[in-house]
């Protein structure tokens, strides 16, 4: 298939900050039969994650018994607990999506399309306000790589009303990715893992600042643990190949895109997950390892001190307990 032409916008990547991260806990892995589980949501135990050819599937405690609880026909990517007990699901083709866990019945809130190009990550309010992300209007799922290395800026953080209405909160991200809302509900953390940044929306006044900039990893989806701080997915270290380029003329860029996919850039396989204070950005947990059976971890859920990780392209689930502190 050919790959979609870029408009490369030229970039300065800001220096990384430093990282001394903690050694990565003991994981347990646990198989499931699909590829891509990329984000988790947890429920007494119980891990609900989609796939990439549309299922969303419920595992139980003890990793031995796996449930399809509905197909939406597209790519489910982010989780989330509607207040009348359904999942909110972001589907990356359909859009922003409601899924019966008892029957599997399938309500579109908002239609995947020109106007919600790749529905990502989300965070629900107790009155049913949608928190979500578009996360580029140049480019399919697939090709979110293009995103990263074209740098255009075309993400979004939006809003779902419980009428219905839809606005965007902030524009301008670069690939819009996780959401997570303050346990009051104070304000909402959104992530772009093309800039290596959080950023902070107050609630109600929409004031815009900076939770964490210059990121020495790939921020993707984002969580708001049961410890009430905001648990980030990194899904890799940042590629000082990709920093170098983005500051080069967009022809050599767009030659580069062309390339065979055996000559692109590759990030190192890593295990990363950082936790942080939603009120002042500072680093509270960050655990990095390498494993072989797991990596590009790109869902995060802290629950009850065990943290469940998922990811774009492996066929498991994961999960640690937090050591404390």
């Amino acid at each position: 298939m050919r790959r979609p032409r870029i408009e490369p916008q030229v970039w300065r990547a800001p220096a990384a900050s430093p990282a001394s991260p903690d050694p990565l806990p003991p994981l347990t892995v646990v198989p499931v039969n699909g590829v891509g589980p990329e984000d988790v949501l947890v429920d007494k135990g119980h891990v609900f994650t989609g796939v990439d050819d549309g299922r969303i599937l419920r595992l139980t405690p003890d990793g031995r018994r796996l449930d399809l609880i509905a197909d939406t026909g597209g790519r489910p990517l982010g989780l989330e607990w509607y207040p009348d007990g359904r999942l909110l699901v972001c589907d990356a083709k359909r859009g922003l999506l409601l899924v019966s866990r008892q029957t599997g019945e399938i309500e579109v809130l908002v239609r995947g399309g020109p106007d919600l190009r790749v529905c990502n990550n989300a965070a629900v309010a107790e009155d049913g306000t949608v928190y979500f992300t578009d996360s580029t209007s140049r480019f399919d799922l697939e090709y979110w790589k293009a995103d990263l290395l074209e740098h255009s800026g075309t993400g979004r953080l939006l809003r779902r009303s419980p009428d219905g209405s839809v606005d965007v909160l902030l524009s301008g991200l670069y690939f819009a990715n996780g959401v997570a809302l303050a346990p009051d509900e104070s304000y909402v953390v959104v992530a772009s893992t093309g800039s290596y940044r959080l950023d902070k929306v107050e609630l109600p006044s929409g004031r815009h600042t900076t939770l964490a900039e210059n990121m020495p990893g790939l921020p993707d989806n984002i969580a708001t643990g049961s410890d009430g701080l905001v648990w980030i997915a990194m899904a890799a270290a940042r590629v000082p190949a990709l920093d170098l380029a983005l500051r080069l003329p967009p022809v050599i860029r767009k030659a580069a895109w062309m390339l065979p996919e055996s000559m692109q850039m590759k990030d190192k396989p890593v295990v990363w997950v950082r936790a942080v204070d939603g009120a002042t950005g500072r680093v509270v947990h960050d655990y990095r390892g390498v494993r072989p059976d797991f990596h590009l971890v790109t869902g995060v859920r802290e629950e009850d001190g065990v943290v469940y990780l998922g990811s774009l392209e492996e066929r498991a689930v994961a999960h640690f307990s937090n050591p404390p502190k």
